[in-house]
């Protein structure tokens, strides 16, 4: 009669049993890492600091400044294009810390692995 697992003596080797640790003790490390960049802000301005962009390590806009000499009535177009730039580099910064961050405990090699991130 075969015995379950497929392993002589029935269980894992130690190497496995190891390893299965080490991948739950990764995941959960990961998951604390996500959590903690939702908490996380980051910032970004354009225009020489006339606008200003906050968004959330979950990235989404959490503030918006514009001083007061940016808005022009006859110029909407350049301070759409503020807005725009300041929000797209905050973003970029969260999705920055976000990749170095689950890069060391996937060693680089989240790219060609979907789901990781």
């Amino acid at each position: 009669m075969a015995k379950r697992g497929g392993f002589p003596g029935g269980g894992m080797p130690g190497n496995m049993a190891n390893l299965m640790k080490q991948a739950q003790k990764m995941q959960r490390q990961m998951e604390e890492q996500a959590k903690e960049m939702e908490t996380k802000e980051f910032s970004a301005t354009a225009g020489g600091g006339a606008v200003e962009a906050t968004v959330s390590g979950a990235k989404k806009l959490v503030r918006l400044k514009l001083n007061e000499e940016v808005v022009d009535p006859d110029d909407v177009e350049m301070l759409e294009d503020l807005v725009v730039a300041a929000i797209n580099e905050a973003l970029d910064k969260a999705e920055q810390e976000s990749a170095n961050a689950m890069s060391k405990f996937t060693g680089g090699m989240g790219g060609g692995m979907p789901g990781l991130f």
